[in-house]
């Protein structure tokens, strides 16, 4: 079987309205994927940066999988999180990102969105410090469902990923 090795890390986000920002992470393959070794989910810490312009978490990935099709090729999503004074965690972004299929190092950029809610919403989130989040995280990641959502733009989750690839050319793929 052809395998794929991930290793990288979660470096930090940039961009966000405040800091003191957590990233919930998951990595999502399809049915043609096996997990081999490593951990599919994972969420950082929070940062308390002294600049609030960038977060560092620089929280380790690495994952090794198994597969007899490139289909359904891994993505990372992202949930983002920010803590406030009460140490109430409010969603400030969903974001996801395609696994590189090529071999090599490569520093990523993900761009986040974040429901817009409804007025009534709104108000709820004034005074309770909650916010909008998705019922399925399915949709971060499904552009058909994802579309329909009215969303406004967030930060930048960066990441450095290493791509190991092996046995691609067994199956007749070229992966270069």
């Amino acid at each position: 079987m052809a395998e794929v090795h991930i290793i990288g890390s979660i470096t930090g986000a940039s961009g966000f309205p405040s800091a003191n920002l957590s990233c919930k992470w998951s990595m999502v393959a399809g049915e043609e994927w096996t997990l081999l070794e490593g951990s599919i989910k994972g969420h950082t810490q929070v940062d308390l940066p002294v600049d609030a312009r960038f977060s560092v978490w620089s929280h380790p990935i690495d994952v090794h999988y198994s597969t007899k099709s490139i289909k359904g090729w891994p993505k990372l999503q992202f949930q983002i999180f920010h803590q406030d004074r009460f140490g109430r965690n409010e969603l400030y972004g969903y974001g996801f990102i395609h696994v590189p299929t090529t071999p090599g190092m490569h520093e990523l950029e993900c761009m986040t969105w974040k429901p817009l809610a409804s007025n009534s919403n709104k108000l709820w989130e004034f005074f309770l410090g909650a916010s909008s989040q998705l019922r399925d995280t399915d949709v971060i990641h499904n552009g058909a469902d994802r579309f329909r959502l009215v969303t406004a733009t967030m930060g930048k989750v960066h990441l450095e990923l290493g791509i190991i690839l092996r046995n691609f050319s067994n199956y007749g793929i070229s992966m270069n």
